[in-house]
């Protein structure tokens, strides 16, 4: 896949989404600078990703080509694989604690924080069937980093 930074590939989203969408519009949507905006487009033309198109003497209309849409379509593939990687991996870390818990006899736990890898452990702890708590009253889960950890409600860390 060619090299494209986050703000190309942001770009080419952009411009897929309004065709007719000013470079002051991008600078604004994606909290760049519109000569900034100028630079990455003036790229993306270079690299044959969009082309420019004159509606009149001051209207511009950008279109992806087919080569941008297949780079574009290509990242968002990227995107999905490695997303789905990432959360088949938390998953199996999950799984193997609420096996740790089972083993341990615990049945009942309160989870701690509020993110997308918490999620992830508390739909495993409800599919496994541990109880989860409103307020912590013994085991307390939770994330740190990519890691699940359980800790005992003495502990603190």
């Amino acid at each position: 896949m060619p090299d494209i930074k986050q703000h190309e590939y942001s770009l080419l989203n952009e411009i897929a989404q309004d065709s007719l969408v000013t470079q002051a519009g991008l600078s604004s949507r994606l909290g760049i600078a519109v000569g900034s905006v100028n630079w990455y487009i003036k790229r993306l033309i270079h690299r044959g990703w969009i082309k420019v198109s004159h509606l009149d003497r001051t209207r511009l209309k950008y279109d992806l080509t087919p080569e941008g849409v297949a780079v574009f379509t290509q990242r968002a593939l990227y995107y999905a694989r490695d997303s789905l990687k990432i959360y088949g991996s938390l998953r199996e870390r999950a799984k193997s604690l609420t096996v740790e818990l089972k083993q341990q006899g615990i049945n009942q736990a309160y989870i701690e924080g509020d993110d997308e890898l918490v999620d992830i452990l508390r739909l495993t702890c409800l599919e496994s069937g541990i109880q989860l708590l409103d307020q912590p009253n013994g085991v307390i889960l939770k994330a740190v980093g990519q890691e699940y950890r359980i800790i005992n409600g003495s502990e603190k860390g």
